[in-house]
C-alpha cells in the first residue's frame, strides 16, 4: 500500500493500492507531476503530445 492515493482508468476507481482490488488492473498515480521552472524535458513532452494527437 503506498501513501499517495493512485486511480484505476478501468474500474474509475480510487484506491491506495498499486492493484485495483476489485479488477485487479495496475492503477497510476492521481496526482499531477511536480511543475517545476527548469523543466528540462518539457520539449519532449510537447514534442510526444503532437505526435499523439
Amino acid at each position: 500500500m503506498s501513501g499517495r492515493i493512485r486511480y484505476c482508468e478501468r474500474d474509475h476507481r480510487y484506491t491506495l493500492f498499486f492493484r485495483c482490488p476489485v479488477c485487479g488492473e495496475p492503477t497510476r498515480t492521481a496526482h499531477p507531476a511536480r511543475y517545476s521552472p527548469q523543466d528540462h524535458y518539457g520539449a519532449y513532452r510537447r514534442l510526444a503530445k503532437q505526435w499523439t494527437t
